[in-house]
């Protein structure tokens, strides 16, 4: 009886294995489909380096939204799905800094608080061109462009002590990027743009002004409905390669 048992379990244990190996087989074929589908209908991968400035807006400091005082810079990859769209990939840092000193806000000028603080970006998301950028006919290329996806921002809890920020300990936060740019292509393999990108993030915490850990709760100040922005802006160089579709001309 027990060795009876023993095979009916071997056997169900068979065909379970079997069915498992049959719906395998079929995600792979499908798997292999819709490769052969990218593959077919991709288009031309761009990599490059972003170069400019970085500013940040929050509770400490002038209030300009674009102004940059510290350098930033990147690396990013696009892979352009179409002439109108394409998956940006990215990494860029730099140094937020501002001083209360600087500010033409009275109040902000009278305290004079001041901190620093590192960001490390890490983002993914669509762009989309206004006009057509087709990279693989031999014209020369200019369209206005909007970025928006997800990023994640690695900073240092800060907190305020004597008017200067003390760190705490590493962080992250997510946060919404907003970039508008103007792009051109003025040699065969190479595309320049001009961009501002605006991050929303979700912390208010950048600047030391709400400091998460509740032993600094005496130490906050401003506006803790108002999380902070950074601003990233200057130029981005990137270099063309990939073979054309193949529903293109060669």
């Amino acid at each position: 009886m027990t060795k009876k048992i023993l095979k009916i379990g071997i056997r169900n244990q068979y065909c379970y294995i079997c069915k498992l190996f049959e719906k395998m087989r079929y995600l792979l074929i499908y798997t292999f489909l819709i490769l052969c589908g990218f593959r077919a209908h991709s288009q031309i991968n761009e990599l490059g380096l972003f170069i400019g400035g970085v500013n940040y807006i929050g509770d400490i400091g002038p209030t300009d939204y674009v102004a940059p005082n510290k350098a930033g810079f990147g690396i990013l990859y696009k892979w352009n799905k179409s002439p109108r769209h394409a998956y940006r990939f990215s990494y860029t840092q730099g140094k937020l800094t501002s001083n209360d000193l600087d500010s033409d806000v009275p109040s902000r000028n009278l305290r004079g608080n001041a901190f620093e603080n590192g960001v490390k970006e890490f983002s993914a998301g669509l762009e989309f061109n206004f006009l057509d950028f087709d990279l693989h006919d031999g014209d020369r290329k200019i369209s206005p462009y909007v970025y928006s996806g997800l990023s994640y921002a690695i900073y240092d809890e800060i907190y305020i002590l004597d008017n200067n920020s003390k760190e705490d300990y590493q962080s992250g936060a997510f946060a919404i990027p907003m970039i508008f740019g103007v792009k051109a292509r003025l040699f065969e393999r190479f595309v320049l743009a001009a961009e501002v990108g605006f991050r929303y993030t979700f912390t208010d915490n950048l600047d030391g002004s709400n400091p998460k850990n509740n032993n600094f709760e005496t130490l906050r100040f401003g506006n803790k409905n108002s999380n902070d922005w950074y601003v990233f802006s200057g130029l981005t160089l990137t270099y063309t390669f990939g073979k054309n579709p193949c529903f293109c001309a060669e």
